[in-house]
C-alpha cells in the first residue's frame, strides 16, 4: 500500500492545518463517520450529489439511509485507476491541531475540495 503523504499545512496561531492523502479506506471510514453537518455538506457539494441525481433518488439527509449512500459515492469517487487496480482508492484527509488536540475533520476523495476546506478552516480562527 503506497504511503500517506502531506499535501498541504498551514499554521495560524495555535492552529495547525494538514491535508494528507491516505489509501486507507478503513482510516477514510473513520473519518467519515465522525464528521460534523458542515463537513457532510460540503463533501456533498463535492461529489456533486444533487447534481448527479434525481432529488427523489437521494435519501433524506436527515435519515438513516444518507450516511450509507454518501459513504458508497466517495468510495466510488475514491477509485484512482480501475485499468491498474479497482480495488486501489485514495482519499484526502483534513486534519486540524489546535490548543494540543488533534482531529480529522474532513474526507474527499478529491484535493481541490480538501484544500478549500482547509484553507476555510484557518480563514475561521475560532
Amino acid at each position: 500500500m503506497p504511503k500517506q503523504e502531506t499535501f498541504f499545512e498551514r499554521s495560524a496561531g495555535n492552529r495547525r492545518v494538514e491535508v494528507i492523502k491516505t489509501y486507507d479506506c478503513s482510516y477514510a471510514l473513520e473519518v467519515f463517520q465522525n464528521m460534523g453537518k458542515d463537513a457532510i455538506s460540503a463533501l456533498a457539494a463535492a461529489l456533486e450529489i444533487s447534481s448527479n441525481y434525481d432529488p427523489a433518488d437521494i435519501p433524506d439527509p436527515n435519515g438513516l439511509e444518507y450516511e450509507d449512500f454518501l459513504w458508497n459515492e466517495l468510495r466510488e469517487a475514491g477509485i484512482e485507476d480501475v485499468r491498474l487496480n479497482p480495488n486501489l482508492r485514495s482519499f484526502f484527509v483534513v486534519s486540524q491541531n489546535a490548543n494540543g488536540k488533534n482531529e480529522d475533520l474532513y474526507v474527499s476523495a478529491d484535493w481541490p475540495s480538501a484544500e478549500a476546506f482547509a484553507k476555510e478552516l484557518i480563514a475561521h480562527k475560532t
